[in-house]
């Protein structure tokens, strides 16, 4: 039995989806890896330094209005 080029098609399209899905499986894999190591360390130095990890990436004062705003500290909420 031969090949036609109808069948050779499929089969190439085939392969290509099959390389196109392992490579998002690695790339979803690091990127969960990533977000877990990222998760851990903001952890470890929230620990170390008392500043939670909102604070450490530069929202403190959005996460700090937000707690006054809460307990009603300010006049006003946002």
């Amino acid at each position: 039995m031969t090949n036609t080029p109808a069948d050779d098609k499929w089969f190439q399209h085939r392969a290509d989806q099959l390389i196109h899905m392992e490579q998002l499986q690695r790339v979803e894999r690091f990127n969960g890896r990533a977000a877990m190591l990222g998760i851990v360390i903001g952890v470890v130095v929230e620990g170390l330094t008392g500043f939670g990890i909102a604070h450490q990436i530069g929202l403190g004062g959005l996460v700090d209005g937000y707690a006054a705003c809460r307990t009603q500290f300010l006049p006003f909420c946002f």
